[in-house]
């Protein structure tokens, strides 16, 4: 059978009997078609060991795959191998027993404090051509540094999840589809109160908290890419959405934040993943050794 039709089904049951979020089917989609057309296989049953072997190899030495993008093709292919074993499309998962390469021991990347502040005041008095951009952008990229929030976590933000007056964020179906609760601080809701009242003004009635500046409908991944790529220009500061959340994360430490609090609003299912802002904070590191008893004592 043909592996696009079998993917097909595939995603149809990710999607409706487990449950995995869009962006988890679409990453299904795209790594299982790119082994196929990568590894000229479009039959299931023409799949043979050798051939997962060398799609491995040719992403390792020619298209010099990082590690972790290794790890997410492996992952992908072992449960959609997997699935198509259960269901006797395929004899053996060639994956299973499959050696990892170990992770790269890389701390995460983050914008200095300074950088920040100078990013949220370029996204306020950018030279925008409607007023309404202005507040929407400003409200866009303070909940990215003052809630850690991923970037389709934002997208998908209802107005029913923004709660103003208790000062807090419904996320829902975050990654690993689990919903959380992340507070907000009394800057943060100003913000997005100001942005509240000019989308009134424009007669925005859409359910999604950000909208389209000309339409009625939800912002979007593609008009959040070409805001951040002319805040870049401006401001001359190298980011990524992801990169401000890390920045969340370390600012939230440096300011004497538990990892354990941190953990909850950051969404992450183990705390492991958090105590490496730990690493990732030298003056998160210096203001700890300042703890040290005896650098009271009198010499």
């Amino acid at each position: 059978m043909q592996i696009e039709i079998l993917l097909e089904e595939f995603c149809q049951h990710a999607r409706y009997m487990r449950g995995v979020s869009s962006e988890t089917e679409k990453r299904y989609r795209e790594k299982v078609s790119y082994f196929s057309k990568a590894s000229k296989t479009s039959l299931i049953s023409n799949v043979t060991e050798q051939k997962v072997q060398n799609f491995f190899i040719h992403g390792r030495k020619d298209k010099k795959w990082k590690v972790s993008t290794y790890r997410t093709y492996y992952m992908t292919l072992l449960v959609f191998f997997r699935w198509c074993v259960k269901n006797q499309h395929l004899e053996k998962n060639y994956l299973e027993g499959f050696e990892l390469p170990k992770l790269e021991k890389s701390l995460p990347k983050k914008i200095k404090k300074e950088e920040a502040l100078r990013l949220l005041e370029i996204a306020y008095n950018y030279p925008y051509s409607q007023n309404y951009l202005k507040y929407r952008n400003h409200a866009i990229f303070s909940l990215f540094l003052f809630a850690g929030l991923r970037k389709n976590e934002l997208l998908h933000l209802k107005l029913a999840d923004i709660d103003i007056e208790n000062l807090s964020i419904f996320v829902r179906m975050g990654k690993g589809n689990k919903d959380r609760i992340i507070p907000m601080n009394q800057r943060l809701a100003e913000t997005l109160n100001r942005y509240l009242i000019q989308r009134k003004k424009r007669g925005k009635t859409c359910p999604e908290f950000f909208t389209s500046s000309i339409l009625n409908k939800g912002f979007t991944g593609t008009g959040l890419k070409l805001i951040s790529n002319k805040l870049k220009e401006a401001s001359g500061i190298s980011f990524t959405i992801h990169k401000l959340r890390h920045t969340f994360a370390t600012l939230m430490l440096e300011g004497g934040c538990d990892i354990y609090s941190l953990s909850k609003m950051m969404g992450h299912s183990d705390i492991k993943t958090t105590t490496i802002y730990l690493s990732a904070s030298a003056e998160h590191l210096r203001g700890q050794i300042l703890k040290h008893p005896l650098n009271d004592l009198v010499t």
